[in-house]
């Protein structure tokens, strides 16, 4: 996921600063009462690369604060162990080098309360340099410390996401936490048109976007029509029970070769017992409901089903042009399902026509990662993350039921590889007008 940002408005500006430092005291909470439910021999399991403990997340994003906004901005800084540079680096090449990314689970030091100590001395140093309200450097520091929340709100999603894989791999298969059960039917599907046309694609600049989201222009697009809401499980089942993962014909080369290799036939997390479907989710084990989004498909399984159903997955212009100015609203994080639900929860709030446009999960696009016309990275280690990861990647929009509703925007372009499914990842139907 993107880390980069291009600034919006100013936030060093009366109201935007007291806004900046409630919002930097209230999203550092909120990653640590994510961790509340958990037993402290959770946050060391990495059972994939993909998969990071929870504690190299909690350390990784305060790392982020300290390595980009107190070294260089605050006149004296000593860090807190220098050698947590090396563990806690991600990818960021120009700052140092890191260690690698498939053993962060090897580490049992530092331990868990070591590094809320660290999160603490970091928070104490990032209040000292947010209060100077005469630093030189003041806007900067401002704008690195907006990229750092929203750096960290992505960071609790990929939290959330981790640990239901750390949990699901195990045979006692845990609960997370006691959390609500979406209920409500998923209704039909209507087929919602959309005029053709020159659009106008990507962030304005007016408030903060990642600079993968930059600059704004226009794209043509041909007439087209949306399905008013996500597949669900039931429909993803009919598809498994006419064969879909036997048939070649509805697969790409890559994908064909994926599943066979990998031997799915069924999205991430899905078992039988007792005759019947069962999936993990983040509140245990339950019989997967017929009337929920599927989730946990690649984009190689989203696109045969696509495929199969004599439709195609849409475009990320085509997603981002429908999605205009709806209201974010949707089964996010907020909720507290962190699952998906069916478009006709009472619970779950809608806007138009087209529902599920925000939360339940990400919808994989056709679209691959690449640049937009005229795009720019930032200078230094904050351009290190969008650009060099465009390429072989398939672009996803919309959020999931584990991101932060504040966190998204109509122009959020997330991105993935095209057989990784761990994460939130689901699709929307798409087909051309003639």
């Amino acid at each position: 996921m993107s880390t980069a940002s291009a600034p919006g408005s100013d936030p060093g500006s009366g109201s935007g600063l007291q806004e900046l430092e409630q919002d930097y005291a209230r999203i550092r909470q909120q990653s640590e009462s994510l961790c509340e439910s958990l037993a402290i021999e959770d946050f060391c399991i990495q059972t994939i690369p993909e998969v990071s403990p929870t504690k190299w997340h909690l350390a990784h994003v305060s790392w982020f604060f300290e390595a980009m906004i107190l070294e260089p901005f605050l006149k004296g800084y000593q860090c807190y162990n220098p050698r947590y540079a090396f563990l806690f680096n991600s990818y960021y090449y120009t700052v140092g080098e890191m260690h690698p990314r498939p053993r962060r689970g090897h580490l049992s030091r530092p331990t868990v309360e070591e590094i809320y100590q660290y999160r603490a001395w970091v928070d104490q140093h990032m209040g000292e340099l947010l209060a100077d309200v005469g630093h030189p450097e003041r806007q900067a520091i401002l704008q690195r410390a907006t990229i750092g929340l929203h750096h960290e709100q992505q960071h609790q999603e990929l939290l959330l996401t981790d640990i239901k894989h750390v949990l699901a791999a195990n045979p006692l298969r845990p609960t997370y936490d006691n959390l609500p059960v979406p209920q409500g039917e998923a209704g039909g599907t209507e087929w919602i048109e959309f005029e053709g046309g020159l659009k106008e694609i990507g962030a304005t600049g007016d408030h903060f976007a990642y600079d993968n989201e930059l600059p704004r222009h226009s794209v043509y697009i041909a007439p087209y029509r949306l399905a008013s809401r996500l597949v669900t499980n039931g429909e993803y089942m009919e598809f498994m029970e006419a064969g879909g993962y036997q048939q070649s014909e509805h697969w790409l080369s890559d994908g064909w070769t994926t599943i066979n290799r990998e031997g799915w036939q069924a999205p991430l997390y899905w078992f039988h017992e007792d005759g019947q479907w069962c999936y993990m989710t983040l509140g245990g084990p339950r019989a997967v409901d017929e009337n929920s989004p599927v989730c946990h498909v690649s984009y190689y399984e989203a696109d045969a089903y696509a495929r199969w159903a004599g439709k195609r997955l849409p475009t990320e212009w085509e997603w981002e042009a429908a999605a205009g100015d709806q209201f974010i609203l949707g089964n996010l994080r907020e909720t507290g399902y962190l699952h998906p639900a069916p478009a006709g929860d009472p619970a779950v709030s809608h806007s138009g026509r087209l529902s599920q446009m925000y939360g339940d999960v990400w919808e994989w696009t056709q679209s691959p990662y690449t640049p937009y016309p005229g795009f720019r990275p930032l200078s230094g280690a904050l351009g290190e993350y969008n650009g060099k990861f465009m390429c072989n990647q398939m672009v996803l929009r919309g959020g999931s039921c584990v991101t932060a509703e504040d966190h998204l925007r109509s122009t959020y372009r997330n991105f993935f590889y095209p057989h990784e499914r761990w994460q939130f990842m689901g699709l929307r139907l798409a087909e051309d007008m003639e």
